[in-house]
């Protein structure tokens, strides 16, 4: 049998990833493939970061979440092929969920319309949102 959470459940959790992770966190994106969780350092090259806001997510509804304060727009740090995402707390240290990149339509845990990124390109975030899994 597979486990089914309630709505509020699936909310409370989502909303608590906001908490732990804190005010004014960072989402920052690196080629290559994830490291082997958030606790192990970054891989790849920094391609982009993002500053998010201080109440940098909605509140959670019907068991989904999305980022506040968009369009999030930053300009590429160097060149390459976004391969994964993190968000990080505001010093940018700690780690607290990480995921994969892929082109719209290429099953990746996030999607760009172009994963390859050239420094100095203006690159935005139009939406982002995730949902809790249990429904």
């Amino acid at each position: 049998m597979t486990i089914q959470l309630s709505t509020t459940v699936r909310d409370a959790m989502l909303d608590a990833i906001e908490t732990a992770i804190g005010t004014s966190a960072l989402l920052q994106v690196f080629t290559g493939a994830p490291p082997a969780n958030c606790a192990t350092a970054d891989s790849g090259t920094k391609l982009l970061e993002y500053a998010l806001a201080s109440d940098w997510a909605s509140a959670a509804a019907a068991g989904s979440k999305s980022l506040s304060g968009l369009t999030l727009s930053s300009n590429g740090l160097a060149n390459g092929t976004a391969g994964y995402f993190r968000f990080k707390d505001s010093t940018g240290t700690t780690c607290h969920m990480q995921g994969t990149i892929t082109a719209t339509g290429g099953g990746g845990d996030a999607t760009m319309d172009n994963t390859s990124v050239v420094s100095g390109q203006a690159v935005q975030v139009p939406t982002w949102s995730w949902t809790e899994p249990g429904a």
